[in-house]
């Protein structure tokens, strides 16, 4: 049972650093579509600032990798999922989502980020 216990906590750590590593190798800045929007990731989420347009909706997509909730508490997934901003026109303000704050417990990393049309 010890040797179960050891094992697992082996594999937890391993992919925690694994994650760590591809979200630290993949932080930056970067130009997303549509034009005029500058797009800052971090380790756990993304905020985006985009210039004036004339009144298209958009919204900031962050895709992360972790642990998440999937479906009533307590059930819990781990792998990729993404979560999005709440629609926005642009008017020159940040506009920020994380990977975590969806539920308890929540153990994610940002590898992606970018802004998008909003469409209903």
């Amino acid at each position: 049972m010890k040797k179960n216990i050891v094992s697992a906590a082996r594999l937890a750590t391993a992919g925690i650093s694994g994650l760590a590593f591809v979200a630290i190798i993949g932080s930056g800045t970067a130009q997303a579509a549509p034009r005029d929007c500058a797009v800052e990731r971090d380790l756990f989420g993304a905020s985006a600032i985009c210039r004036p347009d004339g009144g298209s909706n958009y919204v900031l997509r962050v895709e992360c990798l972790g642990l998440y909730a999937n479906g009533p508490f307590p059930l819990y997934a781990v792998g990729p999922y993404h979560t999005l901003s709440y629609p926005f026109t642009p008017s020159g303000d940040r506009v920020t989502a994380g990977c975590t704050g969806a539920g308890p417990g929540i153990l994610a990393v940002a590898t992606n980020a970018y802004v998008e049309v909003y469409q209903r």
